[in-house]
Parts: C-alpha cells; structure tokens; sequence
C-alpha cells in the first residue's frame, strides 16, 4: 500500500480534540442539570433521554472524520507483480567519473554535462532496457539493467567523482566492465560511453574490438573542448586552487576525440560532440531507429490504484447517519430493556 499525501495524517490529531469537547460538554451538561435540581428527578422529568445514543453519535463522527482525513491521503493498493512483454534493446552508459570530468570548459562542468545528456537520451527512450557503469582508474557497476527509468535517472543524479577511488581514466575497464551487462544472448546490445577521452591506460580499442565480437556496439560522447581546461579543486562550492602534476604545474585537460572515435570504429559504432544537447539527441535516435529492436519479458509493479473514494463514501455516509441519529431512547431498543432500566 502507498500513501499519496501523508502530510494529511497529521489531522488525526483532531480526534483526540473532539473526544475532551464531548467529555468537556458531558461534564457540563452535568454541572448544570446539579444546579438545576436533583439528577433523579431530571431523570424522571425527561425519561426518552438516552445515555448511550451521544456515546455512538461520537463514536460515528470519529469514524466520519477519520474516513475524511483517509480519503485526503488517498491509500493506493497495487502490490502485484506482472509481467509483460516489451520491445526494445539493451543500453548501458558508461560515465567517466574522473576528476578531469570537473574541469568547467563546458557549462556548468563536464560531468554535470555528461549527467544532462543522459537524462535527456532516458527522457526519449521507450521500452529499452538500460543500465549504468561508472568508471576512473577503475570500473564501478552503479545500477544493473532495467526498466524503471525514474530509478535510473536518480542513480545517475547521485554520481560524483568520489565514488571510484583509483585516479586516472581507464576506458578498457569500463567497456569490459559494461559488457558484463548484457544478459541476454538474443537482444540487441549499445554501449554509450561518456567521457572527455582522456585515457591513462592501455588497450581501449583492444576492448571494443572484443566487445564487438560478442555483438555490442560502441556510441561515444565526448564531453568537452580540445582547447580544455583547469580542474577546479572546491571545498563547501568555493575554489581552494586547482590540480597539479608533478611538477607543481597547473594541469590542463583536453577533450581527446580521436581515442573516442577509435573506441567507437571498433564496434561500427559511431562518436558525437556532447557540446550541442540537440545535436546528441538527434544523433542517438537516428542510431537507435537503425538498431533492430528485440521482445524481451520484464517484470513490473502494477500500476497504484486510489482508493479514497471508498473512504469518502464510508464517511458522507456516516455524516448523513449522525444527522438522523437523535439523543432520545430508540422505542424498539427499549422495549428490549437491555440495561434493566424498567423495574
């Protein structure tokens, strides 16, 4: 069960308050009917006077009031399971998580980009199947393939550059790493590797013709500018400097386009410039619109249905039964002398 709007939960409270009002009353209706006279001769005085019928139009305004505040939360059951047949390919997104990815020659700063793009190529996406790698010096495996693409979009919301621990960048790791992804021998396979091409290891081309040969192909993206940039070092979002070699010298980054192209002929794929959002996104459709699509069977919840309306009714309804429901002894009830009040 799901609660849409719990914040109305906290009207429960007013329970309580409406229990001390009809204590509060009942002792002074008492008070005042002691001023009056002597209780038994109240009593005798106005004899179709029910004790119990207040008790159960309180306890019928709780519940009418109870309904109301459920009905406001709007309970929705849908905990099924089921499963359906879709039709798509499978798409894992390597992200370069690198420090050279904080570099800020493209706005706000490269990863960032990178993390838009993305977004905006899950965005058009219909019922592929995606996953998503984060890689450095290594490879991490940040969320397995799937179909829930809200999911996706916050894992991907929540990388950085300190989720891989080893410096550098290694592209082979994150295409053999990517490659482990595809767990279905039959359906079509992309790999979109993000990244500013800058690669301190070797055989990145060895590793995308290997992945060619198990039936992946390779889009690049390149974040960045050939002109590059410093890597700003921050602390609480203030710049403290920038990195250094080992030299003490300021280092520059560069967008390195030929080591993403070289990756992406190995697996006749092909590489776009991420500097125009448009222009990737035009680019990954036309590629996915030339890849054959494959029915593949994915689990899902069934969708949440509101129940507030049952709440609603059970509520209005009993509001219309407290109007009906008078103080006075029922005649039927008090033929049955439940209480023993006739002698």
């Amino acid at each position: 069960m799901e609660l849409d709007e719990k914040i109305y939960l906290y009207l429960l409270f007013i329970l309580p308050i409406v229990v001390l009002l009809f204590l509060f009353n009942l002792y002074w209706k008492r008070k005042k009917q002691r001023e009056f006279g002597d209780l038994d001769l109240i009593k005798k005085l106005s004899p179709e006077s029910s004790v119990f019928k207040p008790v159960l139009k309180l306890v019928v305004l709780l519940l009418a009031i109870t309904g109301l505040i459920l009905g406001l939360v709007n309970p929705k059951i849908g905990t099924k399971m089921e499963t359906v047949k879709r039709e798509g390919i499978d798409i894992v997104f390597a992200m370069d998580v690198s420090k050279s990815m904080l570099a800020e020659d493209v706005a706000p700063n490269r990863l960032d980009k990178s993390k838009q793009i993305v977004s905006q190529i899950i965005n058009q996406l219909g019922t592929d199947r995606i996953g998503i790698v984060a890689y450095a010096g290594s490879s991490f495996p940040v969320l397995p393939i799937t179909t829930d693409y809200s999911v996706a979009k916050m894992f991907l919301q929540s990388m950085n550059t300190d989720m891989v621990s080893s410096v550098g960048t290694s592209l082979d790791e994150a295409i053999r790493l990517s490659a482990t992804y595809f767990d279905d021998k039959k359906t079509s396979k992309l790999l979109i590797l993000v990244s500013d091409g800058e690669d301190h290891s070797e055989g990145a081309e060895a590793a995308a013709e290997e992945a060619n040969k198990m039936g992946i192909k390779i889009i690049t993206i390149g974040v960045g500018t050939e002109k590059g940039g410093t890597i700003p070092l921050k602390r609480n979002g203030v710049v403290e400097g920038f990195k250094r070699d080992n030299n003490n010298e300021v280092v520059i980054t560069k967008l390195n386009q030929e080591s993403l192209k070289a990756i992406a002929k190995a697996t006749k794929g092909g590489y776009v410039n991420g500097a125009n959002t448009k222009e990737v996104l035009e680019y990954i459709k036309n590629a996915l619109n030339n890849i054959e699509k494959t029915e593949f069977e994915a689990t899902q919840m069934a969708d949440f249905k509101s129940q507030f309306q049952w709440f609603l009714g059970i509520a209005f309804f009993l509001l219309l039964l407290d109007v009906f429901l008078l103080e006075r002894k029922t005649k039927w009830v008090n033929k049955l002398n439940l209480f023993n009040d006739k002698e």
